[in-house]
């Protein structure tokens, strides 16, 4: 069964078809473009889609979404941005599949992986997600009209950098299961304070479905915030974390051999021990939240556990890997696709409980306002907890850290400062010896993707 006929896009868009087709997938980026795709002829403030229809269709698409007249079957439509949020809607509409929605400061790509792993081993080839990032205003209707109409389950992710953009985009996902991974100091450049931020992120209640569920967590100081805002829409409200009172609780929990943790936990009247792959509690806090939300849509939370055991890191977001040094070869820890404080604070955390000598390439952090230099300079303290030989740190908002760790009285720190990740990679045969644990994270604009590719030899 096509995912999308031409008379379906004409009903949902408003629009006219050029004649009969039909579509198994939607790009908008003719790059993406594959055999029997729909193209989204986008106009942006850089470029205008209109210009790629013929390489669109000379890659094989199917049909596109115009809003001027083409040579090719298209749907024709006044506005392609407003026909991707219709085509989105459209498909929420028709379809039966229990639907989640996940925000938050950090951990929402992370959770979004790992909710469609656990859900796609109990119902294999039966489960949606948004990919990569697609968390805004153009991914998440993207993501939407991806969605094959037999789903029987779908996870979405919402992302924002001011108030207002979740609450419009949880409309369009109308989930029946709503989480909050965290509330941190991120984008903090754009609010007032940090409660302005859980208020940001509280907008995913608007959405829900009636009698829906707000999966929140305890350990946040924002919990009860939180809480209120779901209630406010009539949400019944679980909660994850370590802390006793959790709905969805970590009672035991022990580091394994290979670096995992082997986590006892309790959901309500049941409980549950599985093995969670990835080392750190931001990822416990993630695998509980998951198990909260799987609940919540009536999967099955055993096969979850086991899901849960099997889970690599993402590239950029906890991927591990050995790379070759002079001598031998070293581990590293990629977190390079983008950093915060508390993300920071966190994987400096992991870094503490590896094995060999520490070395962390760390770049500056974006979005933090005024107080940008007084939260790179607060690194200082999990640096030297983590017991870091050597660490290299790339930008120049990265300067008060400089400061901190160097007139650090516990410890010395081999500090090296460089502008920017091209120098970075210069530097690194320099740092890095055999047996060392590397890790790697700064904010994606940064590029410390290029210190990771480096360090994979590619």
């Amino acid at each position: 069964m096509s995912l999308w006929t031409a008379a379906e896009i004409a009903a949902a868009t408003g629009g006219i078809a050029s004649g009969d087709f039909a579509v198994d997938g939607v790009a908008f980026d003719s790059r993406e473009v594959g055999p029997g795709d729909l193209f989204l002829a986008l106009r942006g403030e850089a470029t205008d889609g209109h210009r790629f229809v013929a390489q669109a269709f000379a890659q094989g698409a199917a049909g596109a979404v115009v809003s001027a007249p083409c040579d090719h079957p298209h749907v024709l439509v006044a506005d392609t941005a407003a026909a991707l949020d219709a085509l989105g809607r459209a498909a929420r509409t028709r379809t039966d599949a229990r639907v989640i929605g996940v925000t938050g400061s950090v951990g929402k790509t992370s959770a979004k992986e790992a909710l469609f792993a656990a859900l796609d081993r109990a119902c294999p080839g039966q489960v949606h997600r948004s990919v990569k990032s697609y968390n805004n205003h153009i991914g998440v209707p993207l993501s939407l009209a991806r969605m094959p109409r037999d789903s029987r389950f779908a996870v979405f992710e919402m992302g924002m950098n001011h108030a207002g953009e979740i609450a419009a985009l949880t409309r369009l996902v109308r989930p029946h299961v709503a989480v909050v991974t965290a509330v941190a100091p991120v984008h903090i450049e754009f609010f007032a304070d940090e409660a302005g931020i859980a208020d940001a992120k509280a907008e995913i209640f608007e959405g829900l479905e009636t009698d829906g569920t707000a999966v929140v967590p305890f350990d946040s100081p924002h919990r009860d915030r939180l809480a209120a805002a779901a209630a406010r829409h009539g949400a019944t409200v679980v909660t994850f974390g370590s802390g006793e009172g959790a709905d969805v609780r970590a009672v035991e929990t022990m580091r394994t051999a290979t670096g995992g943790s082997f986590v006892h936990a309790r959901l309500g009247d049941r409980e549950l021990s599985f093995t969670l792959a990835q080392p750190g509690a931001h990822h416990m806090s993630n695998a509980l939240a998951v198990l909260a939300a799987v609940a919540a849509v009536d999967g099955d939370v055993g096969l979850a556990g086991l899901a849960l055991a099997e889970l690599g890191g993402l590239d950029g977001r906890g991927a591990r890997f050995e790379t070759t040094v002079v001598g031998g070869t070293a581990l590293v820890l990629d977190e390079s696709y983008n950093a915060n404080p508390a993300s920071m604070r966190a994987t400096l955390a992991v870094l503490a409980d590896e094995p060999g000598r520490h070395v962390a390439v760390l770049g500056q952090m974006g979005e933090l306002g005024e107080d940008g230099p007084a939260y790179h300079a607060d690194l200082a303290g999990p640096v030297l907890d983590a017991k870091v030989e050597a660490v290299l740190l790339v930008g120049e908002a990265m300067a008060p850290l400089v400061l901190a760790l160097e007139g650090a009285l516990e410890r010395k720190v081999n500090v090296v400062h460089v502008p920017d990740a091209a120098t970075a990679v210069a530097s690194l045969d320099a740092l890095v010896r055999p047996g060392d644990a590397v890790l790697v994270k700064g904010s994606n604009s940064v590029g410390l993707s290029r210190v990771v590719s480096a360090l994979r030899g590619s």
